[in-house]
Parts: C-alpha cells; structure tokens; sequence
C-alpha cells in the first residue's frame, strides 16, 4: 500500500492516480492525515481490496505524508562512509573503524520543520546542506520492542532530507543538532509512504540525491550501521514510539560538508 496526502485529505497512490481514502471508504476512514493511524490496521485490510474510485493524476500535488507525528527522531554518523567524510572534514583521521560508535547518537527535530517533497525550502545561510535519509514510520505504539518485532511496528518507510544548517550545528560547547536542523522546511518528506510488504528487502534500500542533475549520494540501508529494527528497539527501550512517529535513519556519505571544495546550494527547493 501506498498512502499520499492532496489537498490536505489522505489519498491511496495506485500507478499515477491518487484515489480519495474517505470517499473510497464511504466514511469508514477519515481525510484529515492526522488521523491516520486511528484504524490502521483496518485501513492496511480495507485497502488491499478497496476499489479505484474517483481516480485522480497526482503529478507534484502530493504533500508530506505523514503532517502532524508526535515525535520526530534523528540519528546521526549512522554510516560509515559518512562517518568517514565527516571525520576527514573535522582533521581527524579516517580510522573509521576507531570511529564507530557503540550506541546511536539520537536527536529530536521539531515537528514544525516539516514540509512536503514540492514545498519551497528557506535557506537562512550560505551553510546549508543536504542530507538524503530512509524515513520510518510507527504504525502501532512500540515499548520495549524486540529487534525481532520490530517491523511489526512500522506503518511504512519514505525519504526525506534532514537538512542542516552546519555553522549552528557546531555553535557552543556541545552540538546542536536539533536546532540546526529544524529550520522551517528543513525536513521534507515523501511523495508517499510505503508500506514494507511493498519492498523487496525493508532492510536493504537504496538512497539516492541529486543536485542539479548532478548526483552526490548513493546509498543502501543494508550498511546502516543501526538498522530500522535496532533503532525501533533502542529507542523504544527508553520511550513509547507512538503511531505516526517518525524516524529519519541517517545519511550516507555524498554531503556538501564532505566535498571537495564544499558545496552548498542556494536554491530555495529541495
């Protein structure tokens, strides 16, 4: 299944058109995406027999998929070919394996910096980058969960961006991540989520940027070094994720920080 928002009502994503959940339904389910996860697992039977009606082409329509999560999870250096480039543009040595960390590094980003994949991006500064991530998102609330169980708890996966803005991100005597990285716009999501019964391999999906054509970052989840069921597990060992959570995973190497020289775009659009 995939899911998509147009016009701020909750549409199912069949080929090129969207179909209208709520007319579809005949009220069963509602069109505010915020309630999403109110029936989900009675959305996810309905929906694998539920009939094309009112078909709609979608073009760039579509909005975030997922608008209104409670929380709003980051993890950062979880690859190690980032890790590596990050470490070469700090002046450290690219021992990577010296490097790797024993836990996750988790960070909040707040709700309000999230917009839809077409959404315009305010760049603040002339130091903003781009960060292309696996986006996870809960479907059933998840405490204390098993690395084994962990899937069972995730509605479906997007992309995003976790952009960043790197000057405040090193500004003051710890880093501050959550700041830097939840300017308005700053966390564009979708065009849709997928459900993992839709993917080959949940575990093992490739992640690509372009910049102007250009691309900068290709990557697969399979070298996540916390994948999607340990970061569900960990996280939720501290704290309920609840339904509509989301969980940007990390990014791999392709940044503008880590070129050389470092670029970083000007443009106001993802």
């Amino acid at each position: 299944m995939r899911l998509g928002v147009i016009a701020n009502r909750l549409v199912l994503i069949d080929g090129e058109t969207a179909v209208d959940v709520e007319r579809a339904s005949n009220g069963r389910f509602a069109s505010d995406p915020a309630r999403l996860f109110d029936k989900w697992d009675q959305l996810v039977e309905w929906a694998a027999g539920a009939e094309p009606v009112g078909e709609q082409p979608f073009a760039d329509l579509l909005q975030n998929p997922v608008p209104a999560p409670r929380q709003v999870f980051g993890v950062g250096a979880n690859y190690r070919d980032h890790l590596a480039e990050a470490a070469r543009g700090s002046g450290q040595a690219a021992d990577v394996d010296a490097l790797l960390p024993t836990a996750p590094l988790i960070f909040t980003k707040f709700p309000a910096c999230l917009c839809g994949p077409y959404d315009a991006i305010p760049v603040p500064s002339t130091n903003v980058d781009w960060e292309a991530e696996l986006v996870v998102v809960i479907g059933r609330r998840a405490e204390r969960v098993s690395e084994k169980d962990a899937w069972r708890h995730v509605a479906g996966l997007t992309v995003g961006q976790d952009i960043s803005e790197r000057v405040l991100q090193r500004t003051g005597p710890a880093p501050q991540f959550s700041l830097a990285k939840s300017y308005p716009g700053f966390s564009p999501m979708g065009p849709w989520l997928v459900t993992p019964d839709e993917l080959p391999n949940p575990d093992d999906v490739e992640l690509t940027c372009a910049i102007d054509g250009e691309l900068v970052q290709k990557g697969r989840s399979r070298d996540l070094i916390f994948g999607v069921p340990e970061l569900i597990a960990r996280l939720s060992a501290v704290l309920p994720l609840l339904p509509g959570d989301v969980i940007y995973t990390g990014t791999p190497a392709g940044v503008g920080m880590g070129r050389t020289p470092q670029m970083f775009p000007r443009e106001s659009r993802p």
